[in-house]
């Protein structure tokens, strides 16, 4: 989608926008909403508070990380993003919903349902890229892409920049949205006018903590020691540990109770971006489907998904240790 930039009274694109702050600012939201970002919003580049690089820290003293060693990599990174981009003065938050208009019916291999469809790090970050050229066009600022792709506290920014607020899962909730939604920073040079953060909190409800079937969350944070996603897609082990047979269902990639008993997502809407619909192939899959697959099947259906992150190796491990709980 081509940025709209604006004209000489010659008919000779400038390249750059002229205009107070505020003018600018709701230009690129604008703009964001054109490339399929259901919400974007700005907080000034810089250190993350000290309570949360304590908290980060504490999580990752405590050993909650569990098999995700690269998330104690780069925790300077982590705590001040302006060392990813030298001169970097806004962090612009961005959301993109993927929740599903079909899902897998019962019975079926069951997958989270962000890996429905297409890669989320190809699709935010190919969007987010052209936001970022529309901004160097408009302002002749630079701009980097985080989706996963740099070490940055997610949450903690989108909750600076007011998007929503972390839940007791672990994710961020929107206000009225819910929390399927993708989260992607865009650190830019651009001076923009900061959001006021949000400031909600879901404390008190603890539907998430009593669904999740592992007992992984505890108290807002996130054990992912026993959580069924770090297990099925991040664990390299042989096996997978015995303790979580009676916890996994038909689980054979991620897991969703933490947010399909939310109550902020009873009103979820179908994702608009085609990219996220999953095709017919992955919503009939089935155990036996997976255990018997071989490498170019896997490559051909999983090429340019999440699911991928899992290898064939995984994927079967998982399913052959969910068809040995059934007998």
């Amino acid at each position: 989608m081509p940025c709209r930039v604006p004209s000489s009274g010659s008919g000779r694109k400038v390249t750059t926008l002229s205009g107070s702050p505020c003018d600018i600012a709701l230009r690129v939201k604008q703009q964001a909403r054109l490339l399929g970002f259901d919400a974007c919003g700005y907080a000034q580049a810089g250190p993350v508070s000290s309570q949360a690089a304590a908290r980060y820290g504490q999580w990752l003293a405590q050993g909650k990380n569990g098999c995700m060693a690269w998330a104690g990599n780069y925790r300077d990174l982590r705590c001040d993003p302006t060392l990813l981009l030298p001169g970097a003065k806004t962090v612009i938050s961005l959301a993109m919903n993927y929740y599903p208009r079909r899902f897998k019916p019962a019975g079926t291999a069951q997958m989270a349902y962000y890996a429905y469809g297409r890669d989320y790090h190809e699709v935010v970050r190919d969007r987010a890229r052209q936001l970022a050229r529309c901004i160097e066009q408009l302002t002749g600022c630079t701009s980097r892409v985080c989706v996963d792709s740099a070490p940055v506290l997610e949450r903690y920014w989108a909750q600076r920049a007011g998007i929503g607020y972390p839940g007791l899962n672990g994710l961020v909730i929107i206000p009225g949205r819910g929390s399927y939604f993708f989260l992607c920073e865009l650190l830019t040079t651009l001076e923009l006018p900061p959001d006021a953060p949000c400031t909600l909190t879901c404390q008190g409800c603890h539907a998430c903590e009593r669904s999740c079937p592992a007992g992984a969350l505890q108290g807002g944070a996130l054990d992912a020691r026993r959580c069924i996603s770090c297990l099925t897609i991040e664990y390299r082990g042989a096996e997978l540990p015995q303790w979580l047979a009676p916890a996994i269902g038909d689980r054979v990639y991620g897991c969703d109770a933490c947010q399909q008993c939310c109550p902020h997502n009873r009103d979820a809407t179908g994702t608009a971006v085609p990219e996220f619909q999953p095709s017919d192939e992955l919503l009939a899959l089935t155990l036996d489907d997976i255990a018997g697959m071989d490498q170019a099947r896997f490559s051909r259906l999983f090429s340019h998904s999440a699911v991928k992150r899992a290898k064939l190796a995984g994927l079967q491990r998982n399913a052959a240790f969910i068809k040995r709980r059934r007998r």
